[in-house]
């Protein structure tokens, strides 16, 4: 990001001395022995912001109470990812927005389901959960294998599965509610979040991945996603944090509004920018470079699915 938040000198370190693991827990250091493709690697950024970021970004604090305790069982160097203060920065944002939009929805909602798509090692239900809703934590196989040892649903109104999104069919396979109850009435909306995925997958993906959330999920539903500009696209490798693993950035936004475009019951509810956490120096860059931008550089976007026409 061509803005830099001022870059702290010290970084804290895990302690050498680790508790020891509670009876069951997983094997130690469970990355050295089954490496983690590229792109699911990723899910090391945001784990390490969130267990460690408080402390350069405090009025961001997301207070994670799992996120340090991953860390240690994974016994992975995750320094570098702290060295990438911008990022780090980018995960508490998101995570504050992605936690008070969903906090919103299920005020709406109590008894709703939420659903993280690309979940990794997060723990979103820490701060959702209103004693009556649902949550399912799904990703890809080799992802759900390590969150399995890691983090398993130990709440009866919680699950675990495995998914593919980029397959057609993932809303029926995940048996998430459908558009309409059987008596025909519209069923209960679904949140859904989807962070730190969309932009890896090809532009023909990500349509099909918007397009089959709209036409499956029952009125009212909400989609929270996060977004780069298309100038972003093949520039990973540039990047600090997710240049090392390999991964690419295949999608990006040539303007929001292609967004609601994929499909008719799609509406732009609200967008937000990373640069708000600049103050005035950073809103206006983006107003100077929007031009050329299209969207935000990174931001937040929430779609919601309306009845049909």
């Amino acid at each position: 990001m061509p803005l830099q938040p001022h870059r702290s000198r010290r970084h804290p370190r895990a302690s050498a001395a680790r508790a020891p693991a509670p009876p069951g827990a997983a094997s130690p250091a469970p990355l050295r022995h089954a490496p983690l493709p590229a792109v699911p690697s990723t899910l090391l950024i945001p784990l390490a912001a969130r267990a460690r970021g408080n402390h350069y970004f405090p009025w961001l604090a997301c207070g994670d109470a799992v996120a340090a305790g991953l860390l240690d069982r994974l016994g992975t160097d995750v320094e570098p990812y702290l060295n990438d203060l911008p990022t780090v920065l980018n995960v508490l944002w998101r995570t504050r927005i992605i936690r008070d939009t969903a906090q919103g929805f299920f005020l709406r909602h109590p008894r709703g389901q939420g659903v993280n798509l690309g979940c990794g090692l997060s723990h979103h239900f820490q701060w959702l959960d209103t004693g009556a809703n649902h949550w399912l934590d799904a990703d890809l196989p080799e992802v759900m294998a390590l969150r399995r040892q890691l983090l398993p649903a130990r709440c009866p109104r919680t699950r675990l599965a495995e998914a593919d999104i980029t397959r057609p069919g993932w809303w029926r396979r995940l048996g998430l509610p459908p558009r309409a109850a059987g008596s025909g009435a519209a069923a209960a909306p679904v949140l859904v979040v989807c962070e730190g995925v969309l932009m890896y997958l090809e532009p023909g993906q990500v349509q099909a991945v918007l397009h089959e959330f709209a036409q499956c999920a029952p009125p009212g539903s909400r989609l929270v996603l996060d977004v780069l500009t298309h100038r972003a696209v093949g520039t990973a490798g540039r990047h600090a944090s997710v240049g090392p693993t390999g991964a690419e950035f295949r999608w990006g936004l040539a303007r929001l509004a292609d967004l609601s475009a994929a499909h008719p019951r799609l509406a732009l509810r609200h967008a937000h920018s990373v640069a708000e956490c600049y103050g005035w120096a950073g809103l206006a860059l983006e107003t100077l470079w929007w031009p050329w931008l299209g969207a935000p550089l990174y931001g937040m976007v929430e779609l919601e699915v309306e009845d049909s026409p």
